[in-house]
């Protein structure tokens, strides 16, 4: 009886070795540590990858099995098929780490070659014209081009439906310096073989929206040579390109769909204009009650509802969640002089022009967290699939300015009833990352429970507290936080941060943060299908971003691992009976003022009982008021007494601010909570045991 193995078939899928099926699971991004949850941009992913190793698992197990009844008492056939595993580990381990250089360098963002821009200015009009020919026909659209006439020229982009019309002026006052510019840009959208009166139309806000993203890149590339970047010319090049595979996907689905199929071109419009005038409702409740003429942005971002912003930086509307103090700072300080309002949008402190420019900008401006309405060539979840209408489930809102708001619904068109090219299907989902090209919104657990009650409100994450965290799972949201831009691995217990007074008002403040004992997750892309799930998520996601800035504000290092923050040298050793009776009475100027920082989790309930109140009969997510965001610091009080010092600062929409402070201690200090308030909103929270401190010796 031969001892040789069996042969695999030809025409099967298993691997040819127990070895070379393993092997391929070792690879550094075989499992994805970021797409552990289903709101990553690819959950599918790990999901596919398990299901895969199981399969060889099983595949292994039986192969084994069969091995075992073999005779293989022969010492040379033993050494033989050792020497063979090793040469086999070693071919597989150098084809691995070939493959994963090659898909690394394949992944990259933002890598990518410079415009291939013709050194002579004569030939920009029609190489560019071929170029946007080439987008067009990469797109899948039908593209024609009209010659130059009387300084003209003409190029039409077509799909089924939708028809691209842009006209360019071409100014040769210059002979060698001719100078291409958007006369006009028209689309227009039109269902075949369908009545003209419902199946025709075309969106304004769209014509602009192109002609703008033209424009950019004709500026870009008739720059001077010293000045012109190839690279940056390239990037607008790619986005403008990725504008007409969007609206391809939607060619596609209006097509399908037949008759009311121009539904996915117009309803962003439509939902567009309803949600401008609830923001500028909300701007002038806002104004009334502060008795202003415009309002603060980070006021209204934090007091309303996410400002809508159609056609930011895609055919789509995005909504503005959050910005730093820092960022806020940014635009107020380079804005122009004055603007001019427009009658349907809020009046902010801000001009709309400036805001978008700013949001647009590459590289994309630290501090500002916006979302993005997108269709995602996904397959929608399961519980998608049921179609009762959960409008009294879905809703979070913490902002009663307008209370006609909660009356609002916009249920998205299904993208289940038609599908695209090669029956793929899409998903409209809630994308954080502007299409991958940036990181997602770190997330404590339970705000990610929260997002998935708002999804799917008779399901929850529960699943989660059940599974142990893996190895390559921070402790912490703050640890995922701290070092989501960095190199270091390690998940620390606590962390330290010196923060100084700009004035030098009081002495600096030695932070000690004790992170919580809760996982954290990068929140990327969430299904969504109505309005009412949009808004709910982002006062979710506006919460934690409130946290995040607050905690970026410090630049925080692991316990243990810093030299001495303060870098003084030790004073003389010599003490004078005036520093005694400065002790002793506390006006004595210490080096550093200790302060404790501490974020309390959220309150969860028992999962066998359930809540002791009667929330837990209640259908949907809870009440927000117990589960605010806090940041909470104590610091000892004034000797000579004894005790310490708690100040409690909560992220509240309901405030003036966006904020709420509450001072536990510092007995006989006359504190102003709307002055702390306010010292909070311009991102000074972490000053605010400073500020006591200052108080208190004042008052001595």
């Amino acid at each position: 009886m031969s001892s040789q193995p069996p042969e695999p078939k030809a025409a099967s899928a298993v691997p040819p070795t127990v070895l070379s099926g393993f092997q391929q699971f070792t690879s550094q991004d075989a499992f994805s540590s970021d797409s552990l949850h289903p709101f990553a941009s690819n959950p599918e992913e790990n999901l596919s990858a398990l299901r895969k190793l199981l399969e060889i698992a099983n595949q292994a197990a039986l192969s084994l099995n069969a091995q075992s009844t073999l005779p293989l008492s022969n010492p040379k056939l033993l050494s033989l098929y050792r020497q063979q595993t090793q040469i086999s580990h070693a071919v597989q381990e150098a084809d691995q780490n070939v493959r994963h250089i090659v898909s690394s360098l394949r992944k990259r963002v933002n890598i990518m070659y410079g415009e291939d821009i013709p050194l002579e200015r004569t030939q920009l009009p029609a190489w560019f014209l071929k170029r946007l020919l080439d987008w067009g026909t990469s797109a899948g659209m039908e593209a024609f081009n009209d010659p130059e006439r009387d300084g003209h020229s003409t190029v039409v982009l077509g799909g089924k439906v939708l028809v691209v019309d842009i006209d360019f002026s071409v100014d040769r006052t210059d002979p060698g310096r001719p100078i291409v510019d958007v006369a006009t840009c028209k689309t227009s959208y039109a269902i075949p073989n369908s009545s003209a009166t419902t199946s025709t139309g075309n969106s304004v806000s769209l014509d602009g929206f192109l002609a703008d993203a033209i424009h950019a890149f004709l500026r870009e590339v008739q720059k001077d040579d010293d000045k012109r970047d190839s690279v940056e010319a390239a990037r607008l090049g790619g986005l403008l390109s990725d504008h007409l595979r969007y609206l391809m996907k939607l060619d596609h689905l209006a097509l399908s769909e037949g008759e009311g199929g121009l539904r996915w071109f117009n309803f962003i419009d439509r939902m567009s204009i309803e949600v401008e005038k609830l923001a500028s409702s909300e701007a002038e409740a806002i104004c009334r009650q502060e008795s202003g003429v415009k309002v603060p942005l980070d006021i209204f971002l934090v007091r309303s509802h996410a400002l809508p912003l159609p056609y930011l930086t895609t055919p789509s509307i995005s909504f503005l969640t959050y910005l730093s103090p820092l960022a806020y700072l940014h635009l107020l300080r380079t804005g122009p002089a004055s603007s001019v309002d427009t009658a349907h949008l809020p009046k902010l402190d801000v001009s709309f022009p400036h805001l978008r420019d700013a949001l647009t900008s590459h590289p994309r401006p630290i501090g500002a967290t916006y979302a993005t309405l997108v269709l995602s060539p996904t397959a929608p979840p399961a519980y998608h699939a049921d179609s009762m209408s959960m409008s009294a489930l879905d809703t979070r809102s913490s902002s009663s300015l307008v209370p006609s708001a909660a009356e609002m619904e916009h249920v998205f068109p299904a993208a289940r009833e038609a599908q695209g090219p090669q029956g793929q299907q899409f998903t409209w989902v809630l994308d954080f990352t502007d299409g991958g090209k940036c990181l997602g919104v770190v997330m404590s657990q339970s705000r990610m429970r929260e997002i998935e009650l708002v999804v799917n409100p008779f399901s929850g994450m529960d699943h989660i507290e059940n599974v142990q965290t893996p190895s390559f799972v921070t402790s912490s949201w703050v640890n995922l936080l701290v070092r989501l831009n960095s190199q270091n691995s390690l998940s620390p217990e606590r962390y330290t941060a010196l923060y100084t007074s700009p004035t030098s008002a009081h002495p600096p403040l030695q932070l000690r943060l004790t992170t919580p004992n809760e996982p954290g997750f990068v929140l990327e892309a969430v299904p969504v299908r109505t309005l009412k799930e949009v808004w709910s998520i982002l006062e979710i996601v506006r919460e934690q971003c409130w946290l995040n800035e607050a905690l970026r504000s410090c630049p925080w290092i692991p316990e243990g691992l810093g030299l001495d923050l303060t870098n003084e040298s030790p004073d003389d050793a010599t003490v004078t009976d005036e520093d005694l009776q400065a002790v002793l009475k506390g006006t004595i100027q210490p080096r550093s003022i200790p302060v404790n920082v501490s974020l309390p989790s959220a309150s969860t309930t028992d999962p066998l009982f359930g809540s002791t109140d009667m929330d837990a009969f209640a259908l949907g997510p809870p009440s927000t008021a117990a589960r605010r965001a806090r940041i909470v610091m104590t610091t000892p009080e004034r000797p000579p007494i004894s005790g310490l010092v708690e100040i409690a600062v909560a992220f509240d929409p309901g405030r003036a601010r966006g904020v709420a402070v509450d001072v536990v201690g510092a007995m006989g200090v006359d504190l102003r909570v709307d002055v702390l308030e306010e010292v909070c909103r311009r991102g000074g929270l972490f000053g605010l045991p400073g500020r006591v401190w200052k108080k208190a010796h004042e008052a001595l």
